[in-house]
Formats: structure tokens, C-alpha cells, sequence
């Protein structure tokens, strides 16, 4: 009795709270010239803006890593064992970030949706730090890679079939 009472009491105080946010307010200002009088501005496709784009890093235009290279290793049921048929695309990613030392990636291990989440986050972990090692062993430094695991959380390909599973267990390659 005494616990539906407070739940009540929580329920009411939650709505009350809630209830003082004003949803009507507009919390963005339209400043673009032109804007209250229904002119073009910078921003309408009238004027050009004098803007000049920001570019933060010098290598922006290789974001995308090396040229036709894929990004994808995928693993066995339950194994973090890279296959030999990706050591050639490790090699390819690790001469282009020794090459573009400025370069970070991040190593995303991913698993099929069968196991436990603990499970699943462990393995994923061990698939990313499986290709993290193998850049390192070829000369890519600790400070441009990160291992990190999504687990079952982010599949590629939804379904439960095998093609669905084996496309889901994976390490992706990606630049920063």
C-alpha cells in the first residue's frame, strides 16, 4: 500500500514538472537578413555570404581512408582469428595511415545477435583489438587506433539466417 502511494506521488510530481516546460516558445532566432520582411538573405540564395569554410584538418580530402580498398573484416562464428583473405587489407590501411601519420581510425567490432549482450560486447571487443594489433604489428602507431565494440547493438544486415549472422560479424574500419 505504502509503495503504490509513493508511486503515485512520484507519477504526480513527474507531470507536474512536466508540465511547466512551455512547448509553444520558439528557442531559435531567425537572423538572416531579410528575415522579418520576407527578403532573400545570405542564407535565402540571395546574396553570396562572405563566410570562408573552416577546414580543420589538412587531410580531409583522404577521410575516406585509402582509394578502393574495403573497410569490412569479417570473422567466423564465435572467432576473433582475422582470415588471411583480409591480411591484405589490413596491410593496405596500415601503409596509409604510416603514410598520413595525422590520421585516426577507429576499429568497430561488431557480432551476430545470438549470445548474451556481455558476451557479444566482449567478442566485439576482441575482433576490434585483433585488427588494432595486426595495424600495429605493421607500424601503425597506438595513437591512431582505437578499439572499440558495438557488440549486437548495430547489425549490418538484419534477419536470422546464416547469410544475415555472418554479414553482422564484423570489424569495420573507420576514419576520423
Amino acid at each position: 500500500m505504502l509503495k503504490r502511494m509513493f508511486l503515485a506521488w512520484a507519477v504526480a510530481l513527474a507531470l507536474v514538472g512536466c508540465s511547466s516546460v512551455k512547448l509553444d516558445d520558439v528557442p531559435v532566432e531567425d537572423k538572416r537578413a531579410g528575415a522579418a520582411t520576407g527578403q532573400p538573405g545570405p542564407a535565402g540564395g540571395g546574396a553570396q555570404s562572405s563566410v570562408a569554410p573552416v577546414i580543420t584538418d589538412p587531410a580531409a580530402g583522404t577521410a575516406a581512408g585509402p582509394a578502393n580498398v574495403a573497410r569490412i573484416i569479417y570473422f567466423d562464428y564465435d572467432s576473433y582469428v582475422i582470415k588471411p583473405e583480409f591480411q591484405n587489407l589490413i596491410e593496405a590501411h596500415a601503409r596509409f595511415l604510416k603514410a598520413n601519420n595525422v590520421r585516426r581510425v577507429a576499429i568497430e567490432g561488431h557480432t551476430d545477435d545470438r549470445g548474451g549482450r556481455e558476451y557479444n560486447l566482449a567478442l566485439g571487443q576482441r575482433r576490434a583489438e585483433a585488427v588494432r594489433r595486426s595495424l600495429g604489428l605493421l607500424g601503425v602507431t597506438d595513437s591512431q587506433v582505437e578499439a572499440v565494440s558495438f557488440g549486437k547493438e548495430k547489425p549490418a544486415a538484419p534477419g536470422s539466417d546464416e547469410a544475415s549472422f555472418a554479414k553482422n560479424r564484423r570489424a569495420e574500419i573507420a576514419y576520423r
